[in-house]
């Protein structure tokens, strides 16, 4: 009776997540189904998934030759490597101090942290640049990934995961003689590649996709991220030609999609163990 009882329960869970999975997942399926049709099959009154006349390659080509789509994933692979190396390079040594070290100005820096979650970039916008403006940097990819470099949310994230992280590690480490910099490089850091690897999803699915600012800062297409990429892509074909747009769209997305699916287990691995202790 109770395993009966177990199997429904397990049954209908797995309904409701696959319901759910096929929700989140319904406008990529339909990215996926449109990027393959031709323009009058897309405009036409019925609708279906599956391409009545398969038009991946032209679309696909027009993607690749209308805008210069090389560059603008290189650009992307540029500035999202950028932030992320800059703010786990900055985030790491900080959060291990506020969850090892013992100090007075602990819980102001943890209070700090907490407000800096609290302030969108779009508060920050204007200000930065007008400065940015000022130094004649717009149009660089120092324009694009000097706003992000610091990044409150990789210092809260990797502070729940230090935390959960035993002492006596770090006390044989000191008595082996180590620096706290030797710490931080030779013990911390290789603990913490699944809480990493976590927040290296957020950091570059955040910034790859990211619009806003990119749209502020940049107005040169050879520094365009892919998301710029296809605003500029959509203006030149002034809308029409969705089939080659969805074709971009897909090319644009598909890193992201493999880079999660390689890092899923890690991924899931660091979020749950940012959680263990508070």
């Amino acid at each position: 009776m109770n395993q009966s009882r177990l199997s429904i329960g397990r049954i209908i869970r797995f309904g409701l997540l696959s319901l759910g999975a096929l929700v989140f997942a319904a406008p990529y399926i339909f990215m996926i189904s449109t990027a393959g049709k031709s323009q009058s099959e897309i405009f036409s009154s019925s609708l279906s998934l599956v391409p009545e006349t398969w038009s991946y390659g032209a679309n696909v080509m027009k993607a690749l030759t209308r805008v210069s789509m090389p560059t603008l994933l290189l650009n992307g692979l540029i500035v999202c490597g950028l932030i992320l190396v800059i703010q786990v390079v900055v985030a790491i040594p900080c959060a291990y101090a506020t969850a090892k070290l013992k100090f007075r100005a602990a819980k102001a820096m943890m209070g700090l942290v907490m407000l800096g979650l609290l302030v969108p970039i779009h508060a920050t916008a204007l200000p930065l640049y007008v400065a940015f403006d000022r130094l004649a940097i717009l149009n660089s990819y120092t324009a694009l990934v000097a706003p992000f470099s610091i990044s409150v949310f990789a210092i809260f994230l990797f502070l729940q995961f230090f935390r959960a992280m035993p002492d006596d590690l770090i006390h044989a480490a000191r008595l082996d003689g180590m620096s706290e910099a030797g710490i931080v490089a030779r013990v911390i850091v290789p603990n913490a590649w699944p809480a990493i690897t976590a927040f290296a999803i957020f950091s570059v699915v955040a910034h790859w996709n990211d619009l806003f600012w990119p749209l502020i800062v940049v107005t040169n297409q050879n520094y365009a991220p892919p998301p710029l990429g296809l605003l500029y892509f959509r203006a030149a074909e002034a809308g029409d030609d969705y089939g080659a747009l969805m074709a971009a769209t897909l090319i644009i997305t598909l890193p992201l999609v493999l880079a999660f699916l390689a890092a899923q287990k890690r991924f899931i691995e660091g979020i749950t163990m940012t959680g263990l202790k508070g």
